[in-house]
Parts: C-alpha cells; structure tokens; sequence
C-alpha cells in the first residue's frame, strides 16, 4: 500500500492486494467529483430532496467528505453508509490530506452526526454479507475493477444491491465496460452513458426500473 499524487493534486493509495489504486491517477478528486458528485449526488437530491447513501469502497473517504462539502453547501440531509471490507491503517490513513483524517477517526458499526445535514455510519463488511434491506435511494459503486475483484460486478450482486435501492434510485460507477452494462440491465437497471472524467471515455448511471 502506498500514497500516490494524482494529476490534479489529490492524493490515492495503491493497493498490493489488488493492484490497482484507489481512484484515478488522472485526478482523483476530478473523478469522485463528475462520477459520484455530479452524475450521482445531484441527481438523487434533484429526484428525492434528500440523499440516503450506499458507498461500496469506502477507501481514502474522498467521496464521502465531497459529499458532506455538497450536503453543507446545498443545505439538504444526506445519511452516508460507507462499507469497506479492508480498511486503511491508523499509519496509512495519517498519510492523507488532514480534512479526511476525521472521517477515518470515527469509530466503526455506528452513526455519526457530522453536522445539522450529514450522518455517516461506516461499516467494515463485505458487499456479499451486508443484509439486503431496502434503505438507500443512491449507492456509490467504487469497488475495484471487473478485473480485481469480479465477484462484485455480476449480475447477481447488482440485482442485490438493486433491492436494496428505492423505486428509481440511482447507482453510478467509472467502469463502463461492456459486461458491466450487460449485467446491470441482467439485473433491472436502466443504463446510461454519461461523459468521464479525463482520459474516461464514459461512465455509468444506471436507474432502478
């Protein structure tokens, strides 16, 4: 495991255990912001007023402190559920930018009220054990690629994440592969193909029918 600069500044870790890093080397700030901000946050606040969040990948809590700034900013109540079955070390995660270190803080298995609009819980579980319990209208997919860790881009976790999302909640992702595409539709999404980030072609939205 080591920090890595990205080009826009922000900083992600390499994971050993899957060889890939946590976030785009192109930015990763960049990326959070356009794949999960943008396309995800946005979009559920605008359809439901409020955002109730599944993050798979907790990692470097980049996504999840964008989405306070978001919340705080546009005044509206966001609870967070962060799962990461390997979290970050106390000596790695002290290697991230210090606005992040509160986040990792924070005790596991319980909620946090951050603010008047932000509630986090963080939950140390894999996608495949958390019970399937409808509760989120959003869920951030940020695992690792198809390639790393394939288990979670079949067609039967993503018809499992879709019972636990509402009537027309939302799932973004950066990976827009072909059998990604197929699957999330095996599953009963709706999918669509939105502009990435730079050097991503295209990234996925994908509405619960």
């Amino acid at each position: 495991m080591g920090i890595r600069e990205t080009s826009d500044g922000s900083v992600t870790f390499f994971s050993e255990k899957y060889g890939q890093t946590y976030h785009s080397v192109h930015g990763a700030r960049t990326e959070s912001e356009r794949v999960f901000i943008e396309l995800g946050l946005d979009y559920a606040v605008g359809r439901f007023g409020r955002a109730d969040i599944l993050e798979v990948g907790f990692g470097t809590g980049l996504n999840a402190w964008l989405t306070r700034q978001k919340a705080e900013e546009g005044d509206y109540p966001v609870r967070y559920t962060g799962l990461e079955a390997y979290p970050l070390a106390p000596d790695e995660y002290r290697l991230l930018p210090p606005e992040l270190l509160p986040l990792h803080r924070l005790s596991w298995e319980e909620w946090h009220t951050i603010s008047p609009v932000f509630s986090v819980i963080k939950k140390q579980i894999r996608l495949e054990d958390l019970p399937c319990e409808p509760q989120f209208n959003l869920v951030y997919f940020d695992a690792f690629s198809p390639d790393a860790q394939p288990e979670l881009w079949s067609a039967e976790m993503f018809m499992k994440v879709g019972n636990m999302l509402c009537a027309e909640g939302v799932l973004t992702t950066y990976c827009s592969k072909s059998s990604v595409q197929r699957n999330l539709r095996s599953a009963g999404f709706t999918v669509e193909k939105h502009p990435g980030p730079p050097h991503k072609r295209e990234v996925i939205r994908a509405i619960k029918k």
